[in-house]
């Protein structure tokens, strides 16, 4: 697998093209979903969503903007 990809204008945004290989290990295909994530070491990681974790996230978010005040107080 080649490490370095171009970036390519689409549309108003900006998208990365991965090749089949790429594709095939993280189980995904055209028109699927992928969660991009922070590792601890500062790089991206990417992967397959499921179901329970964007619920999961949907709820989370939720939670911060109804207590957005309370983190923020809490957080100093």
């Amino acid at each position: 697998m080649v490490p370095e990809r171009t970036l390519r204008k689409v549309g108003n945004s900006v998208g990365l093209v991965l090749p089949k290989e790429a594709l095939a290990y993280l189980n995904v295909a055209a028109g699927g979903t992928s969660c991009v994530t922070e590792a601890g070491d500062g790089s991206l990681r990417t992967g397959q969503t499921s179901a329970d974790v964007t619920r999961q996230l949907e709820v989370a978010q939720g939670i911060i903007r109804r207590y957005r005040s309370t983190l923020r107080e809490l957080a100093t």
